[in-house]
């Protein structure tokens, strides 16, 4: 699905990412995590098509992801954490965009909408920051692409919503599909993340399953710990997984 080659990337003098690489696979949803300012966000863009690395390469489904072909971005939805969207009706919304991914539906927009309770009546601007989170959310969901990154997908939401975001992508998950989810609020996602992927000053520290982990360091599911413990023994971790 996704396939990143010792790609290099800076922001100036600010390198991000010093030769890495990284391979993702179809029918998983990955947990990105990292302290801010490691790259998190860099690393989505990336893989998006909306950033170019310096060196290096990234390939989405075999295809450059900076050459931004048609039929590679009908499959792909990105949710930044900042986003604005434009003063209409939410279903006039999806009417408008969905034509833009071959594998949309009108139906599961709106039975999601529901599910979020979600006013599909109304315009995204007469909703609060949260319920246009969870509208788009929707959107993304029922685009139905091959690969959805979702960017702190969880900040604004209240601990119902979060729960129901848990559910509603955890049912969306097919073995075609892949989820890459960045977030620092790591309880949130807890039981919806696997495997995990840890950034840290320009590097992969981890890349693997949460039964791969676990048969060399007891974390007792809480990754919180685990974060913990690889950022703060990172040579640790490297000879335990390589």
């Amino acid at each position: 699905m996704i396939e990143i080659n010792n790609l290099e990337f800076r922001y100036g003098r600010n390198q991000v990412f010093d030769n890495i690489s990284l391979s993702l696979g179809s029918g998983k949803i990955y947990g990105l995590l990292g302290e801010n300012g490691v790259g998190k966000t860099t690393l989505l863009r990336i893989i998006g098509g909306l950033l170019y690395p310096k060196a290096g390469n990234c390939k989405v489904f075999g295809i450059e992801a900076g050459k931004r072909l048609p039929a590679v971005l009908q499959e792909i939805f990105y949710i930044p954490e900042d986003f604005v969207l434009p003063p209409v009706n939410i279903l006039a919304y999806a009417q408008r965009n969905g034509a833009f991914y071959p594998s949309f539906s009108l139906q599961q927009y709106k039975d999601y909408l529901q599910e979020f309770g979600v006013p599909a009546e109304r315009k995204f601007t007469e909703l609060s920051f949260g319920q246009r989170k969870k509208a788009f959310i929707a959107f993304a969901l029922a685009a139905n692409t091959k690969l959805l990154l979702l960017d702190e997908p969880t900040n604004g939401l209240d601990i119902p919503s979060k729960s129901q975001f848990r559910r509603l992508v955890a049912s969306a998950l097919t073995e075609e599909n892949t989820f890459v989810v960045s977030t620092h609020q790591v309880r949130d996602l807890e039981s919806l993340i696997d495997p995990i992927i840890i950034l840290d000053n320009n590097e992969v520290l981890l890349n693997h399953s949460v039964e791969e982990i676990s048969q060399k360091f007891d974390f007792g599911s809480d990754f919180e710990r685990l974060f913990n413990a690889v950022v703060s023994d990172k040579a640790k971790f490297r000879q335990l997984f390589n």
